[in-house]
Protein backbone atom coordinates (compact mmCIF):
# COMPACT_ATOMS: atom_id res chain seq x y z
CA UNK A 1 0.00 0.00 0.00
CA UNK A 2 1.52 3.59 -0.81
CA UNK A 3 0.79 6.20 1.69
CA UNK A 4 0.53 9.79 -0.54
CA UNK A 5 1.72 12.79 2.25
CA UNK A 6 1.20 16.44 1.66
CA UNK A 7 3.66 18.14 2.98
CA UNK A 8 3.56 21.99 3.22
CA UNK A 9 5.97 24.26 2.05
CA UNK A 10 5.26 26.67 4.60
CA UNK A 11 6.52 24.37 7.10
CA UNK A 12 7.19 20.94 6.71
CA UNK A 13 4.48 20.17 8.72
CA UNK A 14 1.96 16.93 6.95
CA UNK A 15 -1.17 18.64 5.94
CA UNK A 16 -2.79 15.28 4.72
CA UNK A 17 -2.44 11.80 4.01
CA UNK A 18 -4.81 9.33 1.58
CA UNK A 19 -4.23 5.97 0.79
CA UNK A 20 -3.43 5.37 -2.55
CA UNK A 21 -5.97 2.39 -4.24
CA UNK A 22 -4.57 -0.55 -5.32
CA UNK A 23 -5.28 -1.62 -8.97
CA UNK A 24 -8.01 -3.66 -7.99
CA UNK A 25 -9.56 -1.31 -5.40
CA UNK A 26 -9.30 1.27 -8.73
CA UNK A 27 -10.95 -1.38 -10.81
CA UNK A 28 -14.18 -1.63 -8.32
CA UNK A 29 -14.62 1.94 -8.06
CA UNK A 30 -14.23 2.24 -12.50
CA UNK A 31 -17.16 -0.57 -12.21
CA UNK A 32 -19.27 1.89 -10.25
CA UNK A 33 -18.95 4.95 -11.61
CA UNK A 34 -19.09 3.57 -15.34
CA UNK A 35 -22.54 1.61 -14.43
CA UNK A 36 -23.66 5.00 -12.97
CA UNK A 37 -22.71 7.03 -16.13
CA UNK A 38 -25.16 6.41 -18.40
CA UNK A 39 -28.46 7.37 -16.00
CA UNK A 40 -26.26 10.67 -15.97
CA UNK A 41 -26.24 10.75 -19.47
CA UNK A 42 -29.65 10.69 -20.16
CA UNK A 43 -30.77 13.40 -17.53
CA UNK A 44 -31.79 16.59 -19.51
CA UNK A 45 -28.92 19.10 -20.55
CA UNK A 46 -30.41 21.55 -18.42
CA UNK A 47 -30.37 19.21 -14.97
CA UNK A 48 -26.62 18.73 -15.80
CA UNK A 49 -25.90 22.49 -16.28
CA UNK A 50 -28.21 23.44 -13.64
CA UNK A 51 -25.86 21.26 -11.37
CA UNK A 52 -22.87 22.16 -12.35
CA UNK A 53 -22.99 25.72 -11.76
CA UNK A 54 -24.51 24.94 -8.77
CA UNK A 55 -21.58 22.82 -7.87
CA UNK A 56 -19.21 25.66 -9.10
CA UNK A 57 -21.33 28.23 -6.44
CA UNK A 58 -20.50 26.11 -3.64
CA UNK A 59 -16.94 25.52 -4.55
CA UNK A 60 -16.31 29.08 -4.63
CA UNK A 61 -18.50 29.69 -1.02
CA UNK A 62 -16.26 27.72 0.72
CA UNK A 63 -13.83 30.07 3.31
CA UNK A 64 -11.56 27.48 4.05
CA UNK A 65 -10.52 27.04 0.73
CA UNK A 66 -7.93 29.25 0.60
CA UNK A 67 -6.26 28.90 3.64
CA UNK A 68 -5.88 25.01 3.10
CA UNK A 69 -4.85 25.96 -0.17
CA UNK A 70 -2.03 28.21 0.98
CA UNK A 71 -1.28 25.36 3.24
CA UNK A 72 -0.93 22.30 0.41
CA UNK A 73 1.59 24.69 -1.83
CA UNK A 74 2.53 27.84 -0.71
CA UNK A 75 -0.29 30.31 -2.62
CA UNK A 76 -0.14 33.53 -0.46
CA UNK A 77 -3.87 34.17 1.14
CA UNK A 78 -4.02 37.99 -0.02
CA UNK A 79 -5.18 36.41 -3.36
CA UNK A 80 -8.33 34.89 -2.64
CA UNK A 81 -7.27 31.17 -3.89
CA UNK A 82 -8.23 30.63 -7.15
CA UNK A 83 -11.78 30.94 -7.56
CA UNK A 84 -12.62 34.06 -9.56
CA UNK A 85 -10.91 31.76 -12.63
CA UNK A 86 -12.77 29.07 -11.93
CA UNK A 87 -16.41 30.44 -12.16
CA UNK A 88 -15.29 32.68 -15.00
CA UNK A 89 -14.51 29.61 -17.15
CA UNK A 90 -17.07 26.95 -15.90
CA UNK A 91 -19.83 29.48 -16.21
CA UNK A 92 -19.02 30.28 -19.64
CA UNK A 93 -19.06 26.61 -20.45
CA UNK A 94 -22.39 26.33 -18.53
CA UNK A 95 -23.83 29.06 -20.59
CA UNK A 96 -22.45 27.86 -24.15
CA UNK A 97 -23.40 23.89 -23.95
CA UNK A 98 -26.42 24.36 -25.14
CA UNK A 99 -25.45 25.62 -28.67
CA UNK A 100 -21.86 23.65 -28.53
CA UNK A 101 -23.41 20.03 -27.93
CA UNK A 102 -26.34 20.47 -29.93
CA UNK A 103 -26.72 18.63 -33.16
CA UNK A 104 -25.09 19.72 -36.53
CA UNK A 105 -28.27 19.01 -38.92
CA UNK A 106 -27.09 18.58 -42.45
CA UNK A 107 -30.29 17.93 -43.49
CA UNK A 108 -34.15 17.46 -42.24
CA UNK A 109 -36.66 16.51 -45.14
CA UNK A 110 -38.83 14.69 -46.43
CA UNK A 111 -36.42 11.94 -47.26
CA UNK A 112 -33.78 12.37 -45.30
CA UNK A 113 -32.32 13.03 -41.97
CA UNK A 114 -28.85 13.79 -41.54
CA UNK A 115 -27.40 15.12 -39.01
CA UNK A 116 -24.03 14.80 -36.37
CA UNK A 117 -24.10 14.43 -32.48
CA UNK A 118 -21.82 14.83 -29.70
CA UNK A 119 -21.82 11.79 -27.58
CA UNK A 120 -19.70 11.84 -23.83
CA UNK A 121 -17.33 9.20 -23.82
CA UNK A 122 -18.15 7.97 -20.52
CA UNK A 123 -15.79 7.66 -17.91
CA UNK A 124 -12.79 10.34 -17.90
CA UNK A 125 -9.97 10.68 -16.18
CA UNK A 126 -8.52 14.33 -15.04
CA UNK A 127 -5.17 14.32 -13.59
CA UNK A 128 -4.91 18.07 -12.06
CA UNK A 129 -1.56 19.44 -11.50
CA UNK A 130 -0.18 20.91 -7.77
CA UNK A 131 -0.02 24.53 -8.95
CA UNK A 132 -3.40 25.79 -9.94
CA UNK A 133 -5.63 22.38 -9.10
CA UNK A 134 -8.83 24.15 -9.33
CA UNK A 135 -8.96 25.56 -12.37
CA UNK A 136 -6.96 23.50 -14.05
CA UNK A 137 -9.33 20.76 -13.03
CA UNK A 138 -12.55 22.80 -13.84
CA UNK A 139 -11.20 23.05 -17.58
CA UNK A 140 -12.18 19.51 -18.05
CA UNK A 141 -14.17 18.39 -14.94
CA UNK A 142 -17.08 20.92 -15.66
CA UNK A 143 -17.47 20.59 -19.73
CA UNK A 144 -17.01 16.45 -19.34
CA UNK A 145 -19.88 16.80 -16.37
CA UNK A 146 -22.08 18.29 -18.90
CA UNK A 147 -21.75 16.83 -21.94
CA UNK A 148 -22.93 13.84 -20.04
CA UNK A 149 -19.41 11.68 -19.00
CA UNK A 150 -18.73 10.69 -15.63
CA UNK A 151 -15.19 12.24 -14.12
CA UNK A 152 -12.21 10.65 -11.87
CA UNK A 153 -10.05 13.32 -9.99
CA UNK A 154 -7.01 12.25 -9.54
CA UNK A 155 -5.15 15.43 -7.19
CA UNK A 156 -1.63 15.51 -7.18
CA UNK A 157 0.17 14.89 -3.81
CA UNK A 158 1.11 18.56 -3.64
CA UNK A 159 -2.61 19.60 -3.34
CA UNK A 160 -4.06 16.11 -2.10
CA UNK A 161 -7.23 17.74 -0.31
CA UNK A 162 -8.45 19.65 -3.53
CA UNK A 163 -10.23 16.69 -5.25
CA UNK A 164 -12.82 16.02 -2.22
CA UNK A 165 -13.42 19.56 -1.41
CA UNK A 166 -14.29 19.82 -5.54
CA UNK A 167 -16.67 16.18 -5.25
CA UNK A 168 -17.76 17.28 -1.71
CA UNK A 169 -19.31 20.75 -3.26
CA UNK A 170 -20.75 19.04 -6.39
CA UNK A 171 -22.18 16.53 -4.47
CA UNK A 172 -24.45 18.91 -2.47
CA UNK A 173 -25.54 20.52 -5.25
CA UNK A 174 -27.19 17.49 -6.85
CA UNK A 175 -24.07 15.54 -8.99
CA UNK A 176 -24.07 11.94 -7.52
CA UNK A 177 -20.60 10.98 -6.15
CA UNK A 178 -20.29 7.60 -8.48
CA UNK A 179 -20.40 10.56 -11.22
CA UNK A 180 -18.12 12.44 -9.42
CA UNK A 181 -15.53 10.95 -7.67
CA UNK A 182 -11.82 11.42 -5.98
CA UNK A 183 -9.07 8.98 -7.29
CA UNK A 184 -6.24 8.34 -5.10
CA UNK A 185 -3.67 6.38 -7.37
CA UNK A 186 0.45 6.04 -7.43
CA UNK A 187 1.84 6.21 -11.00
CA UNK A 188 1.92 2.35 -11.71
CA UNK A 189 -1.39 2.05 -10.93
CA UNK A 190 -2.90 4.52 -13.40
CA UNK A 191 -0.46 3.72 -16.33
CA UNK A 192 -1.48 -0.17 -15.90
CA UNK A 193 -5.18 1.29 -15.78
CA UNK A 194 -4.90 3.43 -18.95
CA UNK A 195 -3.06 0.00 -20.78
CA UNK A 196 -6.00 -1.60 -19.79
CA UNK A 197 -8.14 1.16 -21.80
CA UNK A 198 -10.32 1.43 -18.36
CA UNK A 199 -11.12 5.03 -18.83
CA UNK A 200 -12.39 6.54 -21.87
CA UNK A 201 -10.87 9.85 -22.18
CA UNK A 202 -7.64 11.07 -20.10
CA UNK A 203 -7.24 14.90 -19.00
CA UNK A 204 -3.62 15.28 -18.05
CA UNK A 205 -1.72 18.82 -16.61
CA UNK A 206 1.68 18.67 -15.37
CA UNK A 207 5.36 17.69 -16.72
CA UNK A 208 6.77 16.61 -20.35
CA UNK A 209 8.07 13.51 -18.98
CA UNK A 210 5.17 12.69 -17.22
CA UNK A 211 2.96 12.98 -20.26
CA UNK A 212 5.13 11.04 -21.95
CA UNK A 213 4.43 8.18 -19.70
CA UNK A 214 0.80 8.76 -20.12
CA UNK A 215 0.96 8.48 -24.36
CA UNK A 216 3.20 5.43 -23.62
CA UNK A 217 1.00 3.74 -21.42
CA UNK A 218 -1.87 4.58 -23.73
CA UNK A 219 0.15 3.45 -26.93
CA UNK A 220 -2.02 1.02 -29.33
CA UNK A 221 -5.40 1.79 -27.19
CA UNK A 222 -6.69 4.36 -29.17
CA UNK A 223 -7.25 6.36 -26.02
CA UNK A 224 -7.74 9.91 -26.81
CA UNK A 225 -5.75 12.32 -24.66
CA UNK A 226 -5.68 16.10 -23.74
CA UNK A 227 -2.59 16.79 -22.58
CA UNK A 228 -0.88 20.46 -21.17
CA UNK A 229 2.63 20.05 -20.68
CA UNK A 230 5.32 21.70 -19.95
CA UNK A 231 6.19 25.81 -21.27
CA UNK A 232 8.87 28.29 -21.30
CA UNK A 233 6.27 31.34 -22.31
CA UNK A 234 8.14 34.20 -24.03
CA UNK A 235 7.06 38.24 -23.81
CA UNK A 236 7.87 41.05 -26.30
CA UNK A 237 8.52 44.07 -26.14
CA UNK A 238 8.29 46.26 -29.45
CA UNK A 239 9.67 49.58 -29.35
CA UNK A 240 6.09 51.23 -29.63
CA UNK A 241 4.99 49.49 -26.48
CA UNK A 242 3.64 51.67 -23.28
CA UNK A 243 6.81 50.70 -21.06
CA UNK A 244 4.73 50.89 -17.92
CA UNK A 245 2.23 48.52 -18.61
CA UNK A 246 4.90 46.38 -20.41
CA UNK A 247 7.27 45.94 -16.88
CA UNK A 248 3.61 45.87 -14.77
CA UNK A 249 2.37 43.21 -16.98
CA UNK A 250 4.75 40.95 -17.85
CA UNK A 251 6.67 40.49 -14.07
CA UNK A 252 3.21 39.69 -12.76
CA UNK A 253 3.18 37.08 -15.35
CA UNK A 254 6.83 35.97 -14.62
CA UNK A 255 6.44 36.11 -10.80
CA UNK A 256 2.74 35.54 -9.92
CA UNK A 257 2.10 32.24 -7.71
CA UNK A 258 6.08 32.34 -7.44
CA UNK A 259 6.60 31.63 -11.12
CA UNK A 260 4.68 28.36 -10.82
CA UNK A 261 2.40 29.21 -13.74
CA UNK A 262 1.61 27.00 -16.76
CA UNK A 263 1.47 30.02 -19.07
CA UNK A 264 3.46 32.69 -16.64
CA UNK A 265 6.77 34.65 -18.42
CA UNK A 266 10.10 32.96 -18.02
CA UNK A 267 11.95 34.73 -20.77
CA UNK A 268 11.69 38.69 -22.05
CA UNK A 269 12.77 40.57 -25.34
CA UNK A 270 12.89 44.05 -25.35
CA UNK A 271 13.77 46.28 -28.12
CA UNK A 272 16.93 48.02 -27.78
CA UNK A 273 15.60 51.54 -27.76
CA UNK A 274 13.24 50.38 -24.26
CA UNK A 275 15.66 47.53 -22.94
CA UNK A 276 17.51 49.66 -20.04
CA UNK A 277 14.67 51.53 -18.78
CA UNK A 278 12.73 48.23 -18.70
CA UNK A 279 15.72 46.52 -16.98
CA UNK A 280 15.80 49.15 -14.42
CA UNK A 281 11.64 48.97 -14.11
CA UNK A 282 11.49 45.46 -13.81
CA UNK A 283 14.32 45.12 -11.27
CA UNK A 284 12.80 48.05 -9.26
CA UNK A 285 9.24 45.94 -9.61
CA UNK A 286 10.88 42.52 -8.21
CA UNK A 287 12.47 44.15 -5.31
CA UNK A 288 9.37 45.62 -4.07
CA UNK A 289 7.81 42.26 -3.62
CA UNK A 290 7.63 40.35 0.01
CA UNK A 291 8.95 37.06 0.38
CA UNK A 292 7.48 35.33 3.10
CA UNK A 293 4.79 32.93 4.98
CA UNK A 294 1.71 32.79 2.91
CA UNK A 295 -0.44 33.09 5.49
CA UNK A 296 0.41 36.38 6.25
CA UNK A 297 -1.77 38.88 4.10
CA UNK A 298 1.10 41.26 3.51
CA UNK A 299 3.09 38.43 2.00
CA UNK A 300 3.18 39.00 -2.25
CA UNK A 301 5.41 36.07 -2.94
CA UNK A 302 4.96 32.77 -1.17
CA UNK A 303 7.55 29.56 -0.75
CA UNK A 304 7.81 27.56 -3.52
CA UNK A 305 5.48 24.42 -3.57
CA UNK A 306 8.11 22.01 -2.33
CA UNK A 307 12.06 22.77 -1.98
CA UNK A 308 13.08 20.52 -4.67
CA UNK A 309 11.06 23.16 -7.16
CA UNK A 310 12.95 25.97 -5.66
CA UNK A 311 16.27 23.87 -5.68
CA UNK A 312 15.86 23.38 -9.81
CA UNK A 313 15.28 27.60 -10.41
CA UNK A 314 18.63 28.29 -7.92
CA UNK A 315 21.14 25.87 -9.84
CA UNK A 316 19.67 27.14 -13.53
CA UNK A 317 20.19 30.77 -11.83
CA UNK A 318 23.91 29.56 -10.60
CA UNK A 319 24.72 28.41 -14.17
CA UNK A 320 23.18 30.97 -15.80
CA UNK A 321 25.66 33.20 -13.98
CA UNK A 322 28.67 31.13 -13.87
CA UNK A 323 27.94 31.17 -17.81
CA UNK A 324 28.20 35.02 -18.13
CA UNK A 325 24.78 36.25 -17.17
CA UNK A 326 23.99 39.13 -14.85
CA UNK A 327 21.72 38.58 -11.69
CA UNK A 328 20.26 42.39 -10.39
CA UNK A 329 18.84 40.68 -7.22
CA UNK A 330 20.72 40.60 -4.30
CA UNK A 331 20.49 37.75 -1.65
CA UNK A 332 20.81 40.62 0.90
CA UNK A 333 17.70 42.21 -0.57
CA UNK A 334 15.26 38.63 0.71
CA UNK A 335 16.66 37.77 3.74
CA UNK A 336 13.79 35.23 3.95
CA UNK A 337 15.35 32.91 1.09
CA UNK A 338 16.22 29.94 3.61
CA UNK A 339 17.77 28.03 0.99
CA UNK A 340 14.89 25.69 0.84
CA UNK A 341 11.15 26.53 -0.35
CA UNK A 342 11.56 30.28 0.10
CA UNK A 343 13.05 31.62 -3.00
CA UNK A 344 13.85 35.25 -3.61
CA UNK A 345 12.67 36.51 -6.88
CA UNK A 346 15.61 37.24 -9.78
CA UNK A 347 15.91 38.68 -13.01
CA UNK A 348 18.82 38.17 -15.23
CA UNK A 349 20.24 39.65 -18.28
CA UNK A 350 23.43 39.39 -20.67
CA UNK A 351 21.43 36.12 -20.79
CA UNK A 352 22.05 33.48 -24.13
CA UNK A 353 19.74 30.30 -25.51
CA UNK A 354 22.99 28.52 -24.98
CA UNK A 355 21.82 28.43 -20.91
CA UNK A 356 19.26 26.48 -19.48
CA UNK A 357 16.85 29.43 -17.87
CA UNK A 358 16.04 30.53 -21.30
CA UNK A 359 15.65 26.99 -22.30
CA UNK A 360 14.46 24.59 -19.87
CA UNK A 361 11.48 25.36 -17.64
CA UNK A 362 12.09 26.74 -14.61
CA UNK A 363 8.75 27.44 -12.98
CA UNK A 364 10.14 29.75 -10.37
CA UNK A 365 10.53 33.52 -9.92
CA UNK A 366 12.59 33.62 -12.59
CA UNK A 367 13.11 35.73 -15.68
CA UNK A 368 15.41 36.27 -18.33
CA UNK A 369 15.76 39.60 -20.21
CA UNK A 370 17.46 40.05 -23.94
CA UNK A 371 17.43 42.96 -26.36
CA UNK A 372 16.24 42.57 -29.73
CA UNK A 373 17.01 44.87 -32.38
CA UNK A 374 13.26 44.28 -33.38
CA UNK A 375 10.44 42.24 -34.95
CA UNK A 376 12.25 39.58 -36.66
CA UNK A 377 14.61 38.79 -34.31
CA UNK A 378 12.18 38.54 -31.51
CA UNK A 379 10.25 36.13 -33.71
CA UNK A 380 12.80 33.75 -34.16
CA UNK A 381 13.94 34.22 -30.43
CA UNK A 382 10.60 33.28 -28.92
CA UNK A 383 10.47 30.31 -31.48
CA UNK A 384 13.50 28.88 -30.02
CA UNK A 385 12.24 26.55 -28.00
CA UNK A 386 10.92 23.05 -27.62
CA UNK A 387 7.73 24.53 -26.05
CA UNK A 388 4.93 26.27 -26.93
CA UNK A 389 1.60 27.36 -24.61
CA UNK A 390 1.45 31.23 -24.95
CA UNK A 391 3.51 34.07 -26.25
CA UNK A 392 3.14 38.16 -25.29
CA UNK A 393 3.58 41.11 -27.25
CA UNK A 394 3.17 44.58 -26.13
CA UNK A 395 2.65 47.15 -28.68
CA UNK A 396 0.12 49.86 -29.51
CA UNK A 397 -0.02 48.29 -33.27
CA UNK A 398 -2.39 45.63 -33.03
CA UNK A 399 -1.62 44.94 -37.01
CA UNK A 400 1.67 44.59 -36.23
CA UNK A 401 0.99 41.74 -33.00
CA UNK A 402 -1.21 39.85 -35.34
CA UNK A 403 1.37 39.28 -38.05
CA UNK A 404 3.83 38.69 -35.30
CA UNK A 405 1.27 35.97 -33.99
CA UNK A 406 0.85 34.23 -36.66
CA UNK A 407 4.65 33.58 -37.50
CA UNK A 408 4.92 32.06 -33.70
CA UNK A 409 4.88 28.33 -32.64
CA UNK A 410 2.35 28.84 -29.88
CA UNK A 411 -1.30 28.01 -28.72
CA UNK A 412 -2.56 31.63 -27.55
CA UNK A 413 -0.79 35.19 -28.61
CA UNK A 414 -1.72 37.73 -26.25
CA UNK A 415 -1.43 41.77 -26.99
CA UNK A 416 -1.00 44.05 -24.15
CA UNK A 417 -1.51 41.24 -21.65
CA UNK A 418 -0.33 37.29 -20.46
CA UNK A 419 -0.68 34.75 -17.82
CA UNK A 420 -4.77 35.06 -18.59
CA UNK A 421 -6.84 31.59 -19.87
CA UNK A 422 -9.84 33.26 -22.08
CA UNK A 423 -12.58 30.46 -21.47
CA UNK A 424 -14.15 31.44 -24.82
CA UNK A 425 -11.10 30.94 -26.62
CA UNK A 426 -9.12 27.33 -27.00
CA UNK A 427 -6.45 26.77 -24.67
CA UNK A 428 -4.16 24.64 -26.61
CA UNK A 429 -0.23 24.38 -27.37
CA UNK A 430 2.12 22.69 -29.80
CA UNK A 431 5.30 21.19 -29.77
CA UNK A 432 6.30 19.65 -26.41
CA UNK A 433 3.54 22.00 -24.87
CA UNK A 434 1.29 18.47 -26.06
CA UNK A 435 -2.01 18.23 -28.01
CA UNK A 436 -5.64 18.44 -27.28
CA UNK A 437 -8.10 21.36 -26.69
CA UNK A 438 -9.82 22.86 -23.43
CA UNK A 439 -12.76 25.25 -22.75
CA UNK A 440 -14.25 27.10 -25.61
CA UNK A 441 -16.71 25.46 -28.10
CA UNK A 442 -13.63 22.95 -28.64
CA UNK A 443 -13.25 21.93 -24.92
CA UNK A 444 -16.93 20.47 -25.53
CA UNK A 445 -15.49 18.12 -28.67
CA UNK A 446 -12.58 17.22 -26.93
CA UNK A 447 -14.74 15.35 -24.33
CA UNK A 448 -17.62 14.04 -26.69
CA UNK A 449 -17.11 12.04 -29.85
CA UNK A 450 -18.96 12.57 -33.12
CA UNK A 451 -22.05 10.03 -34.06
CA UNK A 452 -23.52 10.70 -37.23
CA UNK A 453 -27.10 9.79 -37.72
CA UNK A 454 -28.56 8.97 -41.98
CA UNK A 455 -31.72 8.20 -41.81
CA UNK A 456 -33.48 7.82 -45.04
CA UNK A 457 -37.48 8.01 -44.66
CA UNK A 458 -38.81 6.33 -47.81
CA UNK A 459 -38.19 6.19 -51.49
Amino acid sequence: MTTLSCVSPIDGAVVAEREALTETQAGALLERVRRAQPEWAARPLEDRVTAVREGVARLAGMDDAVEELARMMGRPVRYGGEFGGVTERAYYMCDIAAEALSPLVVESSERFERRIEREPHGVCLVIAPWNYPYMTAINAVAPALIAGNAVMLKPATQTLLTAERMVRAFADCGVPEEIFAPFFGDHATIEALIEARAFDFVSFTGSVAAGRRIERAAAGTFLPLGLELGGKDPGYVRADADLDSAVDGLMDGAMFNAGQCCCGIERIYVHADLFEAFVEKAVAWARALKLGNPLDPETTLGPMAHPRFAEEARVQVAEAVNSGATAHIDRGDFPEDDGGAYLMPQVLTNVTHQMRVMREETFGPVVGIMPVAGDDEAIELMNDSPYGLTAAIYTADSEAASHIGAALDTGTVYMNRCDYLDPALCWTGCKDTGRGAALSVLGFHSVTRPKSYHLRKGE
